[in-house]
């Protein structure tokens, strides 16, 4: 693992570039302790519950996910843990980078996976230019991890490239055949964080799919040519967005849009995905379209499931690599956080599964969010005792957005000041 020193308003905080830290803390440049980590971890407070007596030497969680293209998970806890410290340096900071199967799912697991190789893999992006990708083997658990972002991420795009209808899934198809390569026995797929709405037709079309016609428009698909190992191999779709494929909750219905989609490109592309199920169903024997998941990533959950994939939970995935829910238990806070805390949040982001997983431990759980639209009660009702947007301070968005980790550090600052006892 690469570990390095961030400096942090006058501390250290040991991290580890990329993932995930088991608890590591605030010291100062002496290098004497700051908290005491032996302790035992304090009974839980009611989430909530803003008039409590606040804690002394406060043991922090930040656990956030990316945000969006401006910050990697790992950018979000330096921007944290920096503006906590400005106001309540004594207190320990546990720095857990997050990941729900979308970006930085690799990185996660990597420093966390003993022995683990990282595989470079050039593949074909979501507009067909080569983009470098990772496979994380882990020879002792005979599995190979990839991450379908880093082939076909919305991140890869530059201004005015979004294209929902032309992108495509095709170098996660390439991804998962350089998994193969490993003879892994199993093969993990992260999804989110996609530029593509094409149902996983250009990923299934890598791995020897023959489509007659177009995937917006096939007349019949013909799985011979498929790639034989994949008959072999356990195949894990790791997300827990629960979408559909098609509808109202649907791929193109829901994250079309973001994708650079029109109205009627949604429609087109809704009407494309109900066929496209209907054209799995009838020539490969699998019923895709109402599975919970299906829509995860443009369709490329569907795609998966097409050539027998299981879903799991990302954030699941993630948290017990880490030791989320221990590091829980022994904290008194717990802080997490994305670009946008909204409705689409509460169905398997990181910011729902570390709250769940704060609520489980009776400890109070912040977001720090670029904006945030749920009401107070939508908030509290999955376990979220205050939330702090960054829009709201920066006065505007694209102030937010040109200075994300300056207005996160400040977000952190306003809430050490409500939380810790300084």
């Amino acid at each position: 693992m690469n570990v390095r020193e961030l400096t942090v308003e006058g501390a250290l905080v040991r991290a580890v570039q990329g993932t995930t830290v088991a608890a590591p803390k605030l010291v100062p440049r002496s290098g004497t302790a700051i908290g005491n980590r032996d302790r035992e971890p304090r009974s839980g407070t009611a989430i909530g519950n803003r008039d409590r007596e606040h804690c002394v030497g406060v043991r922090v969680i930040v656990a956030p996910d990316s945000f969006g293209g401006t910050l990697t998970a790992v950018d979000a806890v330096e921007a944290i843990a920096t503006g906590w410290a400005r106001v309540a340096p004594g207190d320990e900071v546990v720095a857990m980078p997050m990941s729900d199967g979308g970006p930085g799912f690799v990185d996660v697991l990597a420093a966390q996976i003993e022995g683990g190789q990282l595989l470079g893999v050039p593949v074909t992006g979501p507009l067909g230019r080569p983009v470098p990708a990772l496979v994380l083997w882990d020879p002792a658990g005979g599995t190979a991890y990839l991450e379908s972002a880093q082939a076909a991420g919305l991140h890869l795009l530059g201004p005015g490239e979004r294209d929902a209808v032309r992108a495509t899934t095709t170098g996660v198809g390439e991804l998962i055949g350089r998994a193969l390569d490993t003879g892994a026995t199993t093969v993990v797929v992260g999804l989110g964080g996609s530029a593509t709405t094409d149902g996983g037709a250009g990923a299934l079309v890598a791995l020897g799919l023959r489509v007659l016609g177009t995937w917006l428009a096939p007349a019949a698909v013909d799985g011979g040519g498929l790639d034989a190992r994949l008959r072999s191999t356990r195949l894990v779709a790791a997300t827990d967005v629960d979408n559909p494929l098609c509808g109202p909750e649907g791929a193109a219905a829901v994250f079309g849009p973001q994708k650079g989609a029109t109205s009627a490109q949604v429609r087109l592309l809704d009407a494309a995905l109900a066929r496209w199920a209907e054209v799995l169903d009838r020539d490969l024997g699998v019923s895709v379209a109402a599975r919970p998941g299906a829509g995860a990533a443009g369709g490329l959950g569907a795609g998966l499931f097409a050539l027998g994939a299981q879903r799991v939970s990302g954030v699941g995935i993630v948290a017990g690599s880490v030791r989320l829910g221990a590091a829980v238990e022994a904290a008194d806070l717990v802080l997490t956080g994305e670009g946008s805390f909204d409705a689409q949040s509460l169905h398997g982001k990181v910011v729902a599964g570390v709250a769940a997983a704060a609520a489980r431990a009776g400890k109070p759980c912040l977001v720090l969010a670029g904006q945030v639209s749920l009401g107070d009660a939508e908030a509290a009702a999955c376990g979220i005792a205050q939330c702090y947007a960054l829009e709201a301070l920066a006065g505007s968005v694209l102030a937010a957005q040109e200075q994300p980790a300056h207005w996160l550090a400040a977000a952190a600052a306003s809430a050490a000041r409500e939380w810790s006892r300084r």
